[in-house]
């Protein structure tokens, strides 16, 4: 096995916590290139149409290419997550970002756009089968909830940009550009990972543990807490190394069936709820159910500032409200939002205000969904899955979302010609239901429990909610 280098530390004047939110900073980049790609395509998608002479299937097949790559990209980060480690892996996904970026924007025709958004899309199933794990694995208990959602912020935050870029310079800027300008952030994600550490877990089942001390030095404040931890990463890697859980074939072992449950129904749910077909169409369906265009694209505008604003908020409520009851208390309302919105189209509710009726729906919707089941989505993968089918899960997580996301994505314009913008809504309400219901049996509360105590419930029976060791 190939030895990890040994991580120097850095000439920096910051404090352990600052470099902690640094690193989450760096690595999250990645989510906004996740944001802004996928999101692009609701403002580009109308000049895209027009130039290549798009069907309603040619455009669900355009915007879901980047879906299918994700899927695979999820699942062939994994090994290299394993072998390389997951800086590596960030840099290979940096790298992957440049290159499908640059040649989508010059795809001479719509077959050659939609094999360039699948390489795109493998770079974004990468990216979030590895960083939310990368930045768990390096980030405090105390913290760890509040710095992965850095990655979420980030999507949001690449979701608004490519929003704004798309309501305010379809004028100025032709589809081309506007995917071509990912580019700068997708080398500042690949230059600014190469001065971050290695993840210490993944140092230490390559046996170098001076290496991941070093590294561990760098994000925490005393050599008492580097020492307990270490100790604790050992003994859990000391355990890894003399059972069969391990791999791809650690995943049948019946003591991880609970955590693989949880954290794939999450994975689920958060797609099924509906949140990227709101993201991708809101400009189409709004247009097909009357709206100007221009005030379509507005409407974008507002849903991808309350997809940012409210992740940001779930980020910093996260850690002291907690995973499970932040998904119980926002869902409800998420699904309620949904049934009106479907209500108000099927009845034509509101008379002179049913256009501002619907946008307030879907607003309320996408306040309670961002701040909710949308802010544990990554989360939660990132801190289930024990230690030795940690890779191959989040893997697995991270492709079971995205199938998730394809699913809903190539079936939505469809869905809406066959029952109609409001009998859509229902379905994604009645959706957001069973999510409420799955998080209520079979998610636990992970707040403030470090990755190895996480692991220790599930071996002694108290994962579960409800349940309790001994």
């Amino acid at each position: 096995m190939e030895s990890a280098p040994q991580y120097k530390s850095p000439e920096t004047s910051l404090s352990a916590s600052g470099y902690m939110t640094m690193i989450a900073s760096i690595a999250a980049i990645a989510g906004g290139l996740y944001g802004y790609d996928t999101g692009i395509i609701s403002g580009a998608l109308g000049q895209i149409s027009h130039d290549f002479a798009l069907s309603h299937v040619g455009q669900e097949l355009v915007t879901a290419a980047i879906l299918a790559g994700a899927v695979s990209g999820s699942l062939i980060c994994t090994r290299l997550s394993s072998s390389i480690g997951r800086r590596r892996t960030i840099m290979v996904v940096a790298s992957v970002y440049v290159i499908g970026v640059l040649a989508a924007a010059a795809s001479p025709t719509a077959w050659l756009l939609g094999a360039s958004r699948l390489v795109l899309g493998f770079a974004v199933g990468g990216c979030t089968q590895i960083v939310p794990t990368y930045i768990a694995e390096l980030a405090p208990p105390q913290r760890r909830g509040r710095l992965v959602t850095y990655f979420n912020v980030s999507i949001g935050a690449g979701i608004l940009i490519a929003s704004l870029v798309g309501f305010g310079l379809q004028s100025v800027w032709s589809w081309r550009v506007m995917i071509g300008v990912a580019v700068v952030p997708s080398l500042a994600l690949l230059l600014g990972m190469t001065r971050l550490p290695f993840s210490p877990r993944w140092l230490v089942e390559q046996d170098e543990i001076k290496a991941a001390r070093e590294a561990l030095s760098q994000v925490r404040d005393t050599t008492h807490e580097v020492r307990r931890e270490i100790d604790d990463i050992k003994a859990t890697q000391a355990r890894k190394e003399q059972a069969l859980t391990q791999g791809w074939r650690g995943l049948r072992q019946p003591w991880v069936r609970p955590a693989l449950i949880a954290g794939l129904g999450v994975a689920a749910f958060t797609q099924l709820s509906g949140i990227e077909m709101m993201i991708y169409y809101t400009p189409t369906f709004l247009s097909d159910a009357g709206f100007g265009h221009s005030a379509a694209l507005l409407a974008n505008v507002g849903v991808a500032v309350v997809y940012l604003s409210m992740t940001f908020c779930g980020k910093l409520i996260v850690d002291h409200v907690g995973r499970r009851h932040l998904a119980l208390w926002t869902t409800p309302f998420a699904a309620l939002a949904l049934f009106s919105m479907g209500a108000v189209f099927k009845y034509n509710l509101g008379g002179a205000w049913h256009g501002q009726l619907v946008v307030a729906c879907l607003l309320i919707y996408m306040l309670f969904t961002s701040i909710g089941i949308q802010v544990i989505g990554w989360l939660v993968g990132s801190e289930v899955y024990p230690l030795g089918i940690r890779d191959q899960a989040t893997g697995l997580h991270s492709a079971v979302l995205w199938g998730s996301n394809l699913l809903l994505t190539v079936t939505a314009l469809s869905m809406t010609q066959w029952l109609g913008v409001g009998g859509a809504m229902v379905v994604y309400g009645l959706l957001n239901v069973a999510g409420f219901v799955f998080v209520l049996w079979r998610v636990p509360e992970t707040a403030g429990r470090s990755l190895e105590d996480i692991e220790q419930a599930l071996k002694d029976g108290s994962f579960l909610p409800g349940r309790h060791s001994g």
